[in-house]
């Protein structure tokens, strides 16, 4: 198993890269092969400093990086020796069985979009986010971003792509589904919550619970709760608000501590053939080491395979 990672994509790359590997290799199972993606001048001297196993990691220089501001698409097309390029070419040639960067997360879109395609019958690739229940469980909710409208087509294929995420990934054997709502009675809602509703009622492949709204996101009612990107973007910067509010008001409870975005890494893409896991721009060596963790999971329980058979 090999694991792509971008060393330059960040805000503190490459140092907490760096120590996101050696965070990786320190722990009990971390059976991947890491290929380092980045300037071979920067990440010598802190490999060395960190005592990064050589025999567990592959450098490929990259003399490029496309920073946060560039456009994603005339960026990867401009910068093919670029950190994220690179890793994107030795993804879609097979030399890299998934691909993890915190660097520009619209070039990392592109990227999976026209290197390694969308799986077959997928409309629209998603992206997801970890919800944290009050209860102690955990949720996921999607799409968060990726696709600000969608179609109600989109909406019945994302609730299957988080349902075997959840399966696979979160260990919840029958995930509940749920549809981001106004109301809780079938009918309820805008012209795309009344179209979706009844695809999701009819899909044999998802356990679908019926309608969900906003004082359900933190409870135990859904464990896969579905809506377009606009909403789901707004949940979840809010829910990224409250561990800064917990933090700022020194407020010291473990509930709160679960919404670290640290503490799950990044987000995958959900809908293309090959991992391709987006970390946030201000990721520290906790976060680097959650995705290539990430990563190794999504591989080792052949995740995308398992969304196609259930596409079909």
């Amino acid at each position: 198993m090999t694991i792509g990672l971008d060393m330059m994509g960040g805000d503190f790359a490459p140092l907490e890269a760096v120590k996101g590997v050696l965070e990786y290799f320190q722990q009990g199972n971390s059976s991947a092969t890491v290929v380092l993606i980045g300037d071979e001048s920067k990440l010598e001297p802190l490999l060395s400093e960190y005592k990064i196993p050589a025999d567990k990691i592959k450098v490929v220089h990259a003399v490029q990086v496309i920073d946060m501001h560039e456009h994603p698409t005339k960026a990867l097309k401009e910068k093919q020796k670029s950190s994220i390029a690179i890793g994107f070419q030795l993804l879609a040639a097979g030399n890299i069985d998934a691909f993890i960067s915190a660097g520009n997360t619209g070039a990392m879109l592109v990227g999976a979009l026209f290197s390694i395609k969308a799986l077959e019958g997928v409309l629209r690739p998603t992206i997801s986010t970890i919800i944290p229940k009050e209860n102690g469980g955990t949720g996921l909710l999607l799409d968060v971003g990726l696709n600000a409208d969608c179609k109600p087509e989109q909406l019945n294929q994302f609730a299957i792509m988080g349902s075997v995420f959840a399966q696979t990934i979160l260990g919840i054997e029958n995930p509940k589904v749920g549809l981001m709502n106004v109301g809780e009675e079938e009918g309820k809602g805008n012209i795309l919550c009344q179209a979706t509703y009844p695809l999701l009622k009819e899909n044999k492949h998802i356990n679908f619970i019926g309608n969900v709204e906003g004082r359900d996101v933190l409870m135990d009612k859904a464990d896969v709760m579905v809506c377009e990107g606009f909403t789901g973007n707004i949940i979840l910067k809010l829910a990224e608000s409250l561990y800064d509010i917990a933090q700022s008001k020194k407020i010291q409870h473990e509930y709160f501590d679960r919404f670290n975005f640290e503490n799950y890494g990044g987000t995958p893409v959900l809908g293309v053939n090959k991992p391709v896991i987006i970390g946030h721009g201000i990721s520290q060596a906790k976060s680097f080491k959650n995705m290539i963790v990430l990563a190794q999971k999504m591989i080792d329980k052949n995740v995308m395979q398992r969304m196609k058979d259930e596409l079909v």
